[in-house]
């Protein structure tokens, strides 16, 4: 069964394996969610110190820089919860019992109502990070919800109520986003400038006409996941509901 739209939750956490990935996935989601007063969080699992075509790159501050990015970007969105970061070494994230253990207390601290991440069941992936993350974030959650789960943690066990999976290969809930939501996506994801050569396709030298046809990819790509659900825009999710 296809759903659209969940109610605007008062506390959201979105997990991504680097840093622009939930812009990418779930931005104009969070944009219109943040605007509905829900308090939307962060969490990074990689510094994505891979993250240019640089090979003589300074990679400290490459670091550096994307968590500065990543935190605009979340200002750009409206975000008026907490960005956090893992800081594992970009493209060697593993799913283990350390880090679902940091993970699940994170969600144990800010106590979202909805949880968002990649779907890791998505078939050809290609970034081991996004599978990763997405394990991490599902084992996560089932950590978080039980108290016999990590009690050293000292936090309250919480229950999620709501699990949201994006860049899904078999997507049944779309949240609709409008023009407003777009352009504060598109804006967040315009926050990381290190990856404008790479992911963005935004040479040094553009024009104009690259930043344009950024702009539009995300727009046509919002304006394809809407129609799935017979929407103007919209974006697309794999929906857990009994988490």
């Amino acid at each position: 069964m296809t759903t659209v739209d969940v109610a605007a939750p008062a506390r959201a956490l979105a997990i991504g394996a680097h840093p622009d990935d939930i812009e990418f996935g779930c931005g104009a989601t969070l944009a219109k969610w943040a605007g509905a007063g829900c308090e939307v969080s962060l969490l990074v699992c990689t510094d994505g110190s891979k993250g240019t075509w640089d090979a003589n790159a300074d990679v400290a501050a490459l670091i550096a820089r994307r968590q500065g990015e990543q935190s605009e970007a979340a200002r750009r969105l409206g975000a008026t919860g907490e960005v956090r970061f893992l800081g594992e070494v970009d493209g060697e994230l593993e799913v283990t019992m350390v880090l679902r253990s940091r993970m699940a207390r994170i969600i144990r601290e800010l106590r979202p109502e909805v949880v968002l991440g990649h779907d890791p069941f998505k078939r050809w992936r290609l970034h081991p990070d996004h599978r990763a993350a997405g394990f991490l974030c599902m084992d996560s959650v089932v950590a978080a919800r039980d108290p016999h789960f990590f009690p050293e943690h000292g936090v309250g066990h919480h229950r999620p109520a709501e699990l949201l999976l994006f860049e899904c290969e078999a997507p049944d809930h779309f949240e609709r986003v409008d023009d407003a939501q777009i352009k504060a996506k598109v804006s967040a994801l315009l926050a990381h400038e290190s990856q404008f050569e790479s992911t963005h396709r935004i040479s040094a030298q553009d024009d104009g006409a690259e930043m344009a046809a950024f702009r539009t990819r995300v727009v046509e790509t919002c304006r394809a996941a809407g129609r799935r659900a017979g929407l103007a825009y919209g974006e697309a999710f794999k929906r857990v509901e009994r988490v």
